[in-house]
């Protein structure tokens, strides 16, 4: 049976534009760290689109949010837990060519 690597990386972080960079520059570091043959810049725009939505819209004061990475064999996963777990996201919006936002989860789901 061939049994794969698994590596892990979780912390808590302040649901704040400053948590929100500091998981992407955490992310950066991790994934280098761990000598991935994946871009990092690619994981890093991925937790910078759902920290941001974290820290936007699932924002409880003096609750923080968590980001958590999992490699498993050469596979990255990246989790965002905020700390609104009563709401359910509505996945990926499709917004028109004049709207200022809603292209996030759009954008993680080109780059996963």
């Amino acid at each position: 049976m061939n049994q794969e690597t698994v590596r892990s990386f979780s912390l808590l972080l302040s649901a704040t534009p400053r948590g929100a960079r500091l998981a992407r520059r955490f992310t950066t570091e991790q994934v280098r760290a761990w000598e991935l043959p994946l871009d990092p810049d690619r994981a890093e725009h991925i937790v910078a689109e759902l920290a941001a939505n974290a820290v936007t819209h699932g924002r409880v004061p003096g609750r923080d949010f968590r980001l958590t990475l999992y490699v498993i064999g050469g596979t990255l996963r990246i989790e965002v837990t905020d700390a609104r777990g009563d709401r359910r996201t509505l996945g990926p919006q499709h917004p028109g060519p004049a709207d200022e936002s809603g292209r996030g989860l759009v954008i993680v789901e080109a780059l996963s």
